[in-house]
């Protein structure tokens, strides 16, 4: 009970002929994927991969990424899905720390093959998942055509699911332990926040190594719905997809959002048959979301909040609060109210509840938090007690019920004993005409210990000064509260795989040779 496959072999006995993935010119329905995730399986058990062990893939979006995830589980193993944006370095530490004994790569990372093969002292196979593979590894397609099927392992409930490293933003990474009752709890809760239809397709666009996009995958799949797929986000590719594929439902992260809307090619028409779309994995600016409702008022958006600790989801904000009403009540601001089945407590430092209305850390506890960190006791300790695990994220609750976070923190602006939560600035800055994107930060001061300090963005043809933006802010936000410096920039934010902006790299000029460092 609880297990992955269970969705998978639900389709194949229910909806059989109905297609299952489009990608490349590649179709197949629910019995065809179901029957090449078996042969798959049945060649990942004579590799090893059973009874927990770990095959890991470095790869972009594609239907053969999907089967990837179904196979590992019916052989019983735990999948290692790899971050696309790190270097040979930082993926060969979660392979060595992992323990996999098999990888799944794809002809975009096929530079990295040999330094793997190299680095990697218990990485036994490597499978290739395009045509032309390399000598010495094996490719995909040759690897189902020459194995028959084999009965689903049917692992579930508490049994190793897989290792989700994370830690990108902070640090060296962590291996997040998920079970398949962590993640098929998710699927569940996911189908509660969208109305699926028999004949709905759902796009991959985020990257598939994450949470973001394998929270509403897993749920796609629980529904029936058709997986179609984009190999990375690109803003006119996604466009194209969504129009060419008749797209029902996807997630789009803030930042894709934002290249998305405010792209000189963007095109309205190409969301005429998207219903809903959900966005997380890192805040949505209040004047970006203003933009979205606007331009695509037919599109439900739904929010989700969580961490890859948690599997991910731990509250939402449904479709219904994006609107005029939720607007005037303030509540576009919020991460919604706990999921079904998770409860949320706001704690100060002692681990003590906090009132409503006043700021703490999220601990959060669901069926879906986690196991605990690879290898990591310590840390694990730290993060997790009872099942409750404690986010990092400041917030406050309202009286109904809703939550509203302030800040990670850790990112939390501490000037002249004043608390200021940098994401409360970033909205309404968000909301200035000359603004395309912005990020506050914490820098030296010698009077204050650190001040307010705002890295613009700025509109195409704009450049805001910081006296407009400082009278921008005057009736918004308190003065000690206000940037005290601005700087503008050309370039794109540094951003994670789940494009949430990487502060600690905009802090470090500012930081370095200081005695105290903003962690």
């Amino acid at each position: 009970m609880y297990g992955l496959t269970e969705f998978l072999k639900s389709n194949s006995r229910s909806i059989p002929k109905q297609i299952a993935t489009k990608c490349e010119g590649r179709e197949h329905n629910w019995s065809q994927f179901e029957d090449r995730v078996s042969k798959l399986a049945s060649a990942l058990k004579k590799l090893g991969i059973q009874d927990g062990e770990r095959a890991a893939i470095l790869a972009l979006n594609s239907d053969r990424y999907l089967e990837y995830y179904y196979a590992v589980w019916w052989a019983g193993g735990a999948v290692v899905p790899l971050n696309v944006r790190w270097s040979v370095g930082e993926n060969a530490y979660s392979l060595n720390d992992s323990g996999a004994k098999v990888l799944f790569i794809d002809k975009a990372f096929a530079s990295m093959i040999d330094p793997l093969q190299r680095d990697i002292e218990g990485l036994e196979t490597i499978i290739f998942m395009d045509d032309d593979a390399p000598d010495g590894v094996i490719q995909y397609e040759e690897l189902i055509a020459s194995h028959q099927r084999c009965p689903d392992a049917e692992r579930s409930g508490r049994d190793l699911a897989g290792l989700y490293y994370t830690g990108g933003t902070t640090g060296f990474p962590k291996g997040v332990m998920l079970s398949h009752e962590a993640i098929w709890y998710n699927c569940m809760a996911g189908s509660g926040l969208f109305d699926f239809g028999a004949d709905d397709t759902y796009l991959h666009a985020a990257p598939m190594f994450h949470l973001a996009d394998g929270g509403l995958s897993g749920t796609a799949t629980a529904n029936g719905l058709c997986h179609v797929f984009v190999p990375a986000f690109e803003p006119v590719a996604v466009m194209n997809a969504l129009a060419e594929y008749q797209v029902t439902h996807a997630v789009l992260v803030p930042t894709m959002w934002d290249m998305i809307i405010n792209h000189p090619d963007f095109d309205k028409n190409s969301f005429r048959t998207v219903q809903s779309a959900m966005y997380g994995a890192s805040p949505m600016p209040e004047g970006l979301l203003r933009q979205i409702l606007e331009q695509l008022p037919n599109v439900a958006l739904v929010q989700g909040y969580g961490q890859t600790e948690m599997a991910p989801v731990i509250t939402a904000l449904a479709a219904g609060y994006h609107s005029k009403k939720g607007m005037e009540d303030g509540l576009l601001a919020s991460a919604g109210r706990a999921v079904l089945g998770a409860e949320v407590r706001i704690c100060d430092e002692d681990g003590n509840d906090l009132p409503n209305g006043e700021v703490g850390e999220i601990v959060a506890r669901s069926p879906g938090s986690m196991l605990g960190y690879w290898g990591m006791p310590e840390a694990t300790a730290a993060t997790l007690n009872d099942g409750w695990v404690k986010t990092g994220d400041g917030a406050y609750r309202d009286d109904k019920g809703f939550i509203f976070i302030v800040d990670r923190m850790k990112d939390m602006i501490v000037t002249g004993g004043e608390n200021v939560f940098s994401s409360e600035v970033e909205n309404v800055i968000s909301t200035h005409p000359d603004v395309a994107a912005v990020a506050v930060i914490g820098i030296p001061s010698k009077q204050w210990g650190e001040e307010v300090h705002a890295i613009i963005i700025p509109a195409e043809g704009k450049e805001p000064t910081l006296e407009e933006i400082t009278a921008h802010l005057e009736d918004r936000v308190a003065n000690y509260k206000r940037p005290r410096s601005m700087t503008l920039r050309d370039d794109p934010f540094p951003l994670s795989g789940a494009g949430k902006v990487l502060k600690r790299e905009l802090r470090a000029p500012f930081w370095d040779g200081q005695d105290r460092q903003v962690s």
